[in-house]
């Protein structure tokens, strides 16, 4: 029996505790305290969700301020360092919602402005109230003491260069995702870029030109007489090249790297035919001096055949590799 009255005061006790210190939190012990600026933000959250026009903007622009002012100040009264720095953790939380406040918007609440600019604007956060001394109501500027200034320096410089850092990461995503073939070459004399995922082993864009190529080719030439078919075969620099420039904005229309690829063709004479050899040429940067080109093959010989009058006439037969081949280095000589 006591052992049962003491677990039920010991529950009592504990749920009075918890009711106090909730109590603590949310009800401001006066009217001028960080409370009551996060209770405005939430009451001008409610309004411009109410509001149209302008009017909505206004509200949620000093809803925003009111959702600052108020974490600022309740992270900064007993402040937790960052380990290793003297930076609050509030200034973090509060750089952070600032952050949101300046780059984000309707549509994207966190871009990559909102990242990058984070670790500098909590840096500033930081280093401000070193700038300002007295108490709430009686403050003044005052430039900080010399011990501190380093720290302050160090700080907010170390943290700019992490923004640089957090920069360079989104210019390399929007890089590799404008210009995709980038990820089939090789980083390994790269002293800023580590690959992380297994590297692509032939660029799909220029797979896709000559997959695209090859069947309107081969429509121009199948079946067609033969010497129509070495007419075509003279012209083949300028046919093919026209060609494949309009496979490339067809298909690749919303790459930026579309203009580092170029179509070219190679006609080789055989003993039965002709070696028609179609190119997609990277002209872009390269970790290969010399670049490099993806080819397929394609073999055109005369054969045999049938016209609509019953007379017999030789006309193209075309057939090409099914496997796009990577190949480092120049294309070889037009012949």
């Amino acid at each position: 029996m006591n052992t049962l009255f003491k677990d039920v005061f010991g529950l009592f006790k504990f749920t009075e505790g918890l009711y106090a210190g909730i109590r603590k939190v949310l009800v401001p012990p006066k009217a001028y305290s960080w409370q009551t600026f996060i209770y405005l933000s939430v009451f001008s959250w409610v309004l411009s969700y109410c509001a149209t026009g302008y009017i909505k903007d206004i509200i949620a622009f000093f809803g925003w301020l009111f959702l600052i002012a108020g974490t600022a100040w309740y992270t900064t009264e007993d402040p937790l360092r960052v380990p290793g720095t003297f930076m609050p953790v509030g200034a973090v939380i509060t750089g952070f919602l600032v952050s949101v406040f300046a780059f984000g918007n309707q549509q994207d609440v966190i871009t990559s402005r909102t990242i990058v600019f984070w670790p500098t604007i909590s840096a500033l956060i930081t280093a401000i109230p070193e700038f300002i001394e007295g108490t709430d109501t009686d403050s003044k500027a005052r430039i900080p003491k010399p011990e501190d200034r380093q720290r302050i320096i160090i700080l907010v410089a170390s943290s700019m260069l992490l923004s640089c850092w957090i920069q360079f990461y989104f210019v390399m995503d929007n890089w590799f995702q404008q210009y995709p073939s980038l990820q089939a070459d090789t980083f390994k004399r790269s002293a800023f870029v580590v690959r992380t995922e297994e590297r692509v082993k032939i660029p799909q864009n220029g797979v896709v030109i000559l997959e695209k190529l090859q069947p309107i080719v081969v429509e121009e030439i199948a079946q067609r007489p033969w010497s129509e078919v070495e007419k075509w075969l003279l012209d083949a620099k300028q046919r093919v090249r026209t060609l494949g420039t309009e496979v490339i904005q067809k298909n690749l229309g919303r790459y930026e790297e579309k203009e580092l690829w170029h179509v070219e063709p190679r006609v080789a004479n055989t003993k039965s035919g002709y070696i028609l050899d179609l190119l997609s040429i990277w002209i872009g940067p390269s970790s290969n001096p010399r670049g490099y080109y993806l080819k397929k093959s394609c073999r055109i010989e005369p054969v045999e055949a049938t016209n609509n009058s019953g007379n017999k006439i030789t006309v193209a037969e075309i057939e090409c590799d099914r496997i796009n081949k990577l190949i480092a280095g120049s294309p070889p000589p037009q012949q």
